[in-house]
């Protein structure tokens, strides 16, 4: 018999994931689709005539601006000003890459906060804290309230975004200590597991975003300790209880997706992924 927790967290990952491009404007740079703009926040950019094209069915960043260096300092002036009227929030003081897929070249540098805005392609590093023993378990980590985006919920043990200068490796290993104290003798041994995407609708705009998943098998008697404020407690838990909280709809989106990947692989009962599109095809 099917466990009904499994329905739960199907029809929670296809609520929580919304994605229609009806009405959607393409964010283009160079010829090239980089983005999504919903119109509202396509019309937010038409004050600045002499950065945007603007059209019924997209918006391109002029072709004066032709140098990384130039669109990233035209961009940085216009998500400052965003941010002071409140359409940009919870900025990181972090650059995110803007370009056609992983590994393709920088057209342009933007902070972090207005990612989802314009719709672009990220990259995230999330990796399962997976316990050693005879039974499995996993460490689970609530995202501390102040967090601006998902306050409150359960997350994998690490996560974060892959800002510019990082690979998902490295980004990894640096949220590994912030997040949970795994210093780098016990990072050494993170495990590659593939790539998953997401592409839905979100208050914050678009959340088009490629997963780097990661396994770690920690010693029985490790317990993580956060060092940075942006994780509010742990919790040691079984696949079982794992499953009830992401039932629930009180894991991320991001999490969820990574969570079942590890439960598949460790062969137990797991609800199928809901991989989105290519948002780059």
């Amino acid at each position: 018999m099917t466990d009904p927790r499994i329905q739960r967290v199907r029809d929670g990952l296809s609520a929580r994931q919304p994605f229609d491009r009806t009405g959607l404007l393409a964010w283009v740079i160079a010829g090239q689709r980089v983005g999504w703009l919903t119109p509202e926040r396509g019309a937010l950019l038409a004050r600045w005539p002499q950065w945007f094209d603007m059209s019924a069915q997209r918006v391109d960043l002029r072709e004066t601006l032709a140098t990384q260096a130039d669109r990233t300092a035209a961009l940085s002036e216009v998500i400052g000003r965003l941010a002071e009227e409140g359409h940009v929030w919870g900025w990181r003081d972090e650059r995110f890459v803007v370009n056609t897929g992983w590994g393709a070249p920088a057209l342009a540098l933007i902070e972090r906060a207005a990612a989802r805005f314009f719709g672009i392609r990220t990259y995230a590093a999330h990796m399962n804290g997976l316990i050693e023993g005879p039974g499995p378990e996993l460490w689970l980590a609530r995202r501390a309230p102040t967090k601006p985006i998902d306050p409150g919920m359960w997350d994998n043990l690490v996560a974060g975004g892959i800002g510019h200068g990082f690979d998902p490796r490295g980004a990894l290993e640096k949220e590994c200590w912030e997040e949970a104290g795994i210093g780098p003798d016990l990072a050494a041994d993170l495990v590659p597991r593939g790539t998953l995407d997401v592409l839905r609708e979100v208050p914050e705009g678009i959340q088009c975003e490629t997963l780097f998943a990661f396994d770690l098998v920690l010693p029985a008697d490790f317990t993580p300790v956060n060092q940075d404020g942006e994780v509010a407690g742990h919790l040691r838990a079984s696949p079982d209880t794992a499953l009830d909280i992401m039932a629930d709809r009180a894991m991320t989106v991001d999490a969820t997706l990574v969570t079942l990947d590890a439960l598949a692989r460790l062969g137990l009962p797991h609800a199928p992924q809901r991989f989105a599109p290519d948002n780059n095809t």
